[in-house]
C-alpha cells in the first residue's frame, strides 16, 4: 500500500523558531529530561524541589543540552492521572526561575493539557511536547497555534487509558506514517508551522515493533520533518536484557548512534553527558 505524502510536501526543517531564537537542526541536539514527579519510573522524586531541579538543569546545560523538557506528570504504565491544575501547581515558578538563571536554555513543556500549555507559555516555555497528539484535550491544537511555538507530535493510541495497550497489528511504520500524515494536516490547518515528530517509543508498541522503528526510522515521515527519539531508560531495552533502567547506558548509546545514522535530529534523554559523547562520535569529533 502506498501512502500519499501530500501532507509532508514543501517543508523545511533545518531550523526551529523558538520565540524568535532559531535552533539549527543540521547538527543533532539534546533534550534533557527534568521530571518534577514523585512517581516517574527511573528518577521519581529526585528533582521535585526547586533546588534539586535547578542543580539538575545546570548539570544538563553544562553537559550539552540545548533543550530541557519539563514534565509534571508521569506517563509510565499505571501512573497516577493528574489534572492540569495539579501539573501547574507542581511546576510553580520553576520555568520562569530557570529562564532567569539560565536565559540561554530552551524549555520544552511535556503536557497534554492546553491549560498547562497556556500557563507555560506565560512563564516562558519555547516548545510544546504533547504525548497525546492533541487527542486528550480538544483545545490543544488551537492553544498551541496561538502561542506560535514549535510542537512535538507523538504517535500514541487514541485515549489515555489505551496509551500503553499493544493494539497495533499492521506494519508499525505504515501505521505511524498514516497517523503523522493526518495529524500534520490538522496542525497545518490551525496554522502551526514548526512540527517535530516523535514515533512514540514506549507507548503501546511491542519490543519487536520498537526495534523495527529504530531500523526503519529513516522511513518515518518520508524524511520531511525533524525526528525526536526518546528511548532513554525504556523497558524495550532493559527488560529483555534482565537489567534495570539505570544499567543500560552502553546499549542505549549504541541505539542512539543507530538512530542518528537514520536521521534523528533531537535525542530526549536522562543522561546528557553520555549522549553528547555519542553525538560527537557521530559527527566525527574526538
Amino acid at each position: 500500500m502506498e501512502i500519499s505524502n501530500t501532507a509532508f510536501n514543501n517543508v523545511s526543517f533545518n531550523t526551529l523558531n523558538c520565540r524568535g531564537k532559531l535552533v539549527d537542526l543540521s547538527t543533532p541536539q539534546i533534550m534533557g529530561i527534568l521530571n518534577l514527579t514523585p512517581d516517574s519510573f527511573s528518577d521519581g522524586g529526585r528533582f521535585n524541589t526547586e533546588k534539586s531541579a535547578l542543580n539538575q538543569v545546570e548539570k544538563m546545560i553544562n553537559d550539552g543540552a540545548t533543550f530541557i523538557d519539563i514534565g509534571a506528570q508521569s506517563t509510565r504504565p499505571k501512573a497516577e492521572y493528574l489534572s492540569a491544575d495539579v501539573e501547574i501547581a507542581r511546576i510553580g515558578s520553576l520555568i520562569s526561575t530557570i529562564k532567569k538563571k539560565f536565559p540561554e536554555i530552551l524549555i520544552s513543556l511535556d503536557t497534554f493539557y492546553s491549560k498547562t500549555v497556556e500557563f507555560g507559555f506565560n512563564e516562558g516555555i519555547d516548545v510544546v511536547n504533547d504525548i497525546s497528539g492533541g487527542m486528550f484535550d480538544e483545545n490543544m491544537f488551537e492553544t498551541v497555534a496561538k502561542t506560535e511555538l514549535p510542537y512535538i507530535l507523538m504517535h500514541v493510541n487514541s485515549a489515555y487509558e489505551l496509551m500503553h495497550k499493544k493494539l497495533i497489528k499492521e506494519d508499525i511504520i505504515l501505521k505511524i506514517n498514516h497517523y503523522f500524515s493526518e495529524k500534520v494536516q490538522q496542525l497545518r490547518s490551525f496554522g502551526i508551522k514548526d512540527i517535530i515528530l516523535d514515533p512514540g517509543f514506549g507507548f503501546g508498541k511491542t519490543v519487536e515493533q520498537q526495534h523495527q522503528m529504530i531500523d526503519e526510522l529513516d522511513a518515518v515521515s518520508f524524511g520531511q520533518f525533524p525526528l525526536l527519539v526518546g528511548i532513554s531508560r525504556k523497558s524495550f531495552i532493559y527488560k529483555p536484557l534482565g537489567k534495570s533502567p539505570l544499567n543500560i547506558q552502553n546499549e542505549t548509546q549504541q541505539l542512539h548512534l543507530k538512530v542518528l545514522n537514520k536521521g534523528a535530529k533531537i535525542l530526549r534523554v536522562h543522561d546528557v553527558f553520555e549522549t553528547k559523547k555519542t553525538i560527537d562520535l557521530f559527527l566525527g569529533k574526538h
